[in-house]
């Protein structure tokens, strides 16, 4: 690979360890924004698709995939060989993100600290495809005079009201009648998509006992998604008798 050579990963805003899924994600996105007929007349639109397209072609065929990593990672030692005066400048960041946005996708302008840049903050478009999976990692190249470095960006859930986040699980509670956990039966719970989503309570269910909704939790690292965890919740009756006389 000659040392000019675009690289594809940067080029679609995504790590080296992306998925399928999120290439094919991310792709789609950038060439709606990039596609000729919403920009008539720009060369920039232009050039943008072609290397749209050239990286969509290498990377979702994993075979050429695997031949385009080998020679990334023997340029990139050839790259540092050439230029050992330089020590890149990396940088890493959490950004947090809205459960929803984990599902549908989002680009988000991040703002990146580095006391060593005279000028400032840099800020940093970040493609976040739909399906991503919490903890996912994004690195973008700086620009100079950073010897090469790159910003890692590693996204992460924020608090929400209704659900809890542990990985790609989610947990919400349901309370109910004690006479429901006496009987069993089905109840309905809102899912993070918007959805009404159908739990079943076996009969004699105790408290904070669990169930399960398998897939619909947040995305998984290698696609998928997680279950949602319902924890069963309700009052104990409790009966005060007056005593006799």
């Amino acid at each position: 690979m000659h040392r000019s050579a675009p690289n594809h990963y940067e080029t679609l805003g995504l790590d080296r360890r992306c998925t399928q899924p999120q290439i094919r994600a991310a792709y789609r996105w950038l060439a709606k924004q990039h596609h000729p007929d919403r920009n008539p007349n720009s060369p920039a639109a232009l050039k943008n698709t072609q290397a749209l397209n050239a990286a969509q072609e290498i990377l979702s065929d994993p075979l050429r995939r695997a031949v385009y990593d080998r020679e990334l990672a023997a340029a990139a030692k050839t790259s540092a060989a050439a230029r050992p005066e330089k020590v890149p400048a990396h940088l890493s960041q959490d950004v947090h993100l809205p459960l929803e946005d984990f599902l549908r996708g989002t680009t988000r302008a991040v703002r990146v600290h580095d006391p060593a840049n005279p000028n400032g903050a840099e800020i940093y478009e970040l493609v976040i495809p739909s399906g991503t999976a919490p903890g996912s990692r994004f690195r973008l190249p700086r620009p100079e005079p950073f010897g090469g470095g790159y910003v890692q960006l590693r996204v992460k859930a924020l608090p929400h009201l209704r659900f809890k986040a542990r990985g790609s699980e989610l947990r919400c509670d349901l309370k109910i009648k004690p006479e429901r956990a006496a009987q069993g039966g089905t109840e309905m719970v809102r899912g993070l998509t918007g959805g009404m989503l159908r739990v079943v309570i076996p009969p004699g269910a105790g408290r904070n006992e669990i169930v399960r909704l398998p897939g619909e939790g947040l995305p998984k690292p290698r696609g998928g998604r997680g279950d949602l965890l319902v924890r069963i919740s309700y009052r104990i009756p409790i009966h005060i008798s007056r005593p006799r006389c």
